[in-house]
C-alpha cells in the first residue's frame, strides 16, 4: 500500500520554519500585521454501526463521549502552542467544535478564530484531532478498531496568504483555492 510520500529533498529555506543555514527556529512574525484570522478544520472517526448506536442512546460506561470530545477539543485549541513546539500562543477569540453523528462514525468540526499577526491552522486541526482522540479514548472499551481519518483544513481567512477554501473532492493532492484578500 503507498503511504503517499513524496519527494521533498528541495531547499529547506523555502520552508518558514528553517533558516538558510537549514536549523529550525520559530518564524519571527514582529512584522505581520494584526489581522482578524479564523480556520475550519474537519476530521471523522470511523466506528461500528453498534458503537453508533450506544453512543446514540448514550450507553456508554464512561459517559457522553461527544460533549466530552467538544470539550477536549477546545482545550487543545487553547494549548496547540504546548504540543506543536515552533507554534506562537495566540488569543484565541472563539473556539467551537461540532460532533456530528453518522451511521459510520463521527464528523468532527472546529473553527477558531483569533485577532493576531499569525493565523489558527494549527489550533483547528489540534481541537479536532484532539475530539477524535478522545471518542475514541471513550469508546475503545466498545470497538478497538476505530479509525481516525480525514483531518483537514476546509478554510482559512486572514493574513497574507488571504483566504483558503479546500477544493471539492480534494483526495490529498496539493492545491487548495485562494480567494481574494479579506
Amino acid at each position: 500500500m503507498a503511504s503517499g510520500c513524496g519527494d521533498f529533498s528541495g531547499p529547506m529555506a523555502r520552508l518558514s520554519h528553517y533558516k538558510e543555514s537549514g536549523e529550525v527556529q520559530m518564524v519571527d512574525v514582529t512584522a505581520k500585521a494584526v489581522t482578524s484570522r479564523a480556520a475550519v478544520a474537519r476530521g471523522f472517526i470511523r466506528m461500528r454501526p453498534t458503537v453508533v448506536r450506544s453512543v446514540r442512546r448514550l450507553k456508554n460506561p464512561k459517559g457522553n463521549p461527544l460533549e466530552i470530545a467538544r470539550v477536549a477539543g477546545i482545550a487543545a485549541a487553547k494549548r496547540t502552542w504546548e504540543l506543536i513546539p515552533l507554534c506562537h500562543p495566540l488569543p484565541l477569540t472563539h473556539i467551537d467544535v461540532a460532533a456530528r453523528l453518522c451511521k459510520n462514525g463521527v464528523e468532527l468540526t472546529s473553527r477558531v478564530t483569533a485577532t493576531a499577526r499569525t493565523g489558527v491552522e494549527m489550533e483547528a486541526l489540534a481541537a479536532v484531532s484532539v475530539a477524535a482522540l478522545t471518542i475514541y479514548d471513550m469508546c475503545k472499551a466498545l470497538d478497538q478498531d476505530m479509525e481516525i481519518t480525514g483531518v483537514h483544513l476546509v478554510e482559512k481567512t486572514g493574513g497574507k496568504g488571504g483566504h483558503y477554501v479546500r477544493a471539492a473532492g480534494h483526495g490529498g493532492r496539493p492545491g487548495g483555492r485562494k480567494r481574494g484578500r479579506r
